[in-house]
């Protein structure tokens, strides 16, 4: 039995319903779920506080705060809802408020969790920050610029020492700033000789947890409206510099109410006891990790397994580690995560089987899923359980919490991004020879914090969000097959015949095409009459083609013969398949410089920023086409450098 023919395992979705008009001033198609958006919470507290009544000794967070190997720490959702009281009134008493947000440094954890609740519990906006600003910024501006811009009132770092240079350079030394974890009231203090913060500022989060709530907690929580600003989280820079945007509570609670609208067997399974069950490593500075997956968990009444590894050397064997220890019932990732995650299902056929134990779907963001994953993918649940198991995506930014369309039928393979989630309407503008995809609804941000510019600019004149994707409906004739998405506006670009080059589908070609040998890579070409490829490569892999020891320095592992012939030959064959001037590659070169986080070419996530890698790199980008000391393959006419 062939993989397509194999038969699917599919919780409870919406039928596929879409409304769809025809715009007359510019032709544009407006697309609509025809099912109504349903009422949704007043705030995500509401969740929280309907959760701890009707669930309280239901773990809700869990941790390894000693590493993968020692005990989970767990929270109960009544435990939890007195923490964010007593953490309210500690925030409130250190001076933020709706204008002097809480602006927290490190990464995710249950102290991390509890505080972002207990400020939006009280009215403070909380805003996380990429841990890599702090921990991997060589100058910290990146950092510096978010503090001007936030103006934070309270600080949350878990550890002092990691973060102290970070405090001092971003001039948060003189705020009050939070430390420590629920479970640690006898960490040491970090004294006197550590930079940045004095004593008096210092506050540990096990000592205000033991505040006791006055009457200004729950007036400040009554007081709460659907318009209240509850976090900011400042955009990865892949457009500029990073900008703060406002999540309102209407944003994230209608957002998780269409989805719940779409995915009915979410509430199926908390009424029937069976909430959903994360295990999750992404980061909560991001709306996908943030948004969609924590407050699946709130909304649903759920348990969230905090991973702390992450797709990185050194760290994914502890997310493989939690995984087999708590299998989730919905699998959230990243390309990336699940290409290394394959590897291990694939050596392991036990961690295969605890994994797929409890799942009911795989769910990818951030970028297509390259074809060869999704079908070992399927194999693999085959292999397991003698079923497909249902794997969807969805598509969204920051500024729509993150949902504007969602995937809620069988597909078989990667592109299609879903249909419009109720209450959300997405048109299809015509600009240049794509169909820009514009937002309009109640989970799309009302702008961007202290940015009244911006925010006006990044509306067009009917109140569409303009979030510079585009897309095409897979069957102009059935708009209920969903969205196809087509890439960046701003990315695309034309050769000097005039001719458009895709980039979006492009890159995710060529990053098919060179697996294993490359992690990522940015298309070159503007105005030129060629294509080129600017390369990052996977070291190990590239260590395994040249045949040599992790003591081989990078570059004479990246300039080995074999490196050099395999990049070629899959060129090669690319360009066979690919012979028209606007997906063909003439040329390409391997970047020893992995991208830089200061100079925003890419996102704690692995995320390129192409516009900021052909910006910072464009030597490399003229030595690409000019053709000097380049070894050439004449029967491919492609040139590795």
């Amino acid at each position: 039995m062939s993989t397509a023919e194999a038969p699917w395992s599919v919780p409870a979705l919406a039928v596929p319903r879409v409304e769809s008009r025809r715009r007359d001033t510019d032709g544009a198609l407006i697309l609509r779920s025809a099912v109504p958006l349903d009422p949704y919470p007043r705030c995500l507290g509401d969740l929280l506080v309907a959760g701890a009544h009707a669930h309280g000794p239901r773990v809700f967070l869990g941790e390894r705060r000693a590493g993968p190997q020692s005990p989970w720490r767990e929270l109960t959702w009544a435990d939890a809802l007195t923490a964010v009281e007593s953490l309210g009134q500690a925030l409130l008493d250190l001076g933020a408020g709706p204008q002097r947000p809480l602006i927290l440094l490190s990464g995710n954890s249950v102290a991390h969790a509890l505080l972002t609740l207990a400020a939006m519990h009280v009215g403070v906006p909380a805003a996380p920050i990429s841990v890599a600003y702090s921990l991997q910024s060589t100058d910290f501006a990146k950092l510096e610029r978010i503090v001007r811009t936030l103006t934070p009132g309270v600080v949350y770092a878990d550890r002092l020492a990691p973060f102290a240079a970070a405090i001092e350079a971003a001039g948060l030394a003189a705020l009050p700033v939070i430390h420590g974890g629920p479970a640690e009231p006898d960490e040491p203090d970090e004294g006197p000789h550590e930079p940045g913060v004095a004593p008096s500022q210092r506050h540990l989060f096990s000592a205000l947890l033991q505040t006791v709530p006055s009457p200004a907690v729950s007036e400040a929580f009554t007081a709460l409206s659907p318009d209240t600003v509850a976090k900011i989280l400042f955009t990865s820079g892949s457009t500029g510099q990073p900008k703060g945007v406002v999540n309102t509570h209407r944003m994230l609670c209608s957002n998780q109410a269409a989805l719940s609208q779409l995915w009915p067997f979410l509430a199926q399974g908390a009424a029937a006891g069976q909430p959903p069950q994360i295990c999750d490593w992404l980061p909560w500075n991001h709306t996908f990790g943030a948004n969609f997956n924590f407050n699946m968990v709130l909304m649903h009444g759920g348990t969230l397994w905090i991973d702390g590894g992450k797709p990185a050397p050194g760290l994914f064997d502890t997310t493989l580690i939690n995984l087999r220890d708590r299998p989730p019932s919905l699998y959230f990732n990243v390309p990336r995560g699940f290409e290394l995650l394959i590897h291990a299902l694939e050596r392991d056929g036990d961690l295969r089987d605890r994994f797929f134990s409890k799942l009911e779907l795989i769910f990818y963001a951030g970028a297509a899923l390259p074809q060869n994953l999704w079908r070992r993918l399927e194999a693999l649940a085959l292999a397991s359980r003698g079923q497909r198991v249902l794997m969807v995506s969805a598509w969204g930014s920051t500024e729509t919490a993150p949902c504007a369309t969602v995937v809620h039928w069988p597909i078989e393979r990667a592109g299609v991004i879903g249909n419009p989630v109720p209450g959300t309407e997405v048109a299809l503008v015509p600009n240049e020879d794509k169909l820009e995809l514009r937002v309009r609804g109640p989970n799309v941000t009302p702008g961007y914090w202290r940015a009244p510019t911006l925010s006006a600019a990044a509306f067009d004149e009917h109140g569409f969000y303009r979030i510079g994707d585009a897309g095409y409906l897979a069957d102009p004739q059935q708009p209920e097959r969903g969205i196809i998405f087509d890439g960046r506006v701003a990315e695309d670009f034309k050769l000097s015949s005039g001719t458009w080059v895709h980039v979006g589908k492009l890159t995710l070609e060529a990053i098919a095409a060179l697996e294993p040998l490359i992690s990522d890579c940015v298309v070159a070409g503007h105005d030129r009459g060629e294509l080129g490829l600017l390369l990052f490569p996977n070291l190990a892999a590239c260590r395994a083609v040249a045949g040599v020891d992790t003591d081989t320095s990078p570059v004479m592992v990246l300039t080995s013969a074999p490196v050099r012939a395999a990049v070629a030959v899959a060129l090669a064959a690319h360009n066979r398949k690919n012979p028209g001037t606007s997906v063909r590659f003439s040329r390409a070169q391997i970047l020893v410089e992995p991208p830089s986080i200061d100079d925003n070419e890419i996102t704690d996530k692995g995320y390129i920023n192409q516009r900021a890698v052909l910006n910072r790199r464009s030597a490399d980008v003229e030595a690409l086409f000019c053709g000097a000391d380049g070894v050439i393959f004449p029967s491919e006419s492609t040139a590795i450098r």
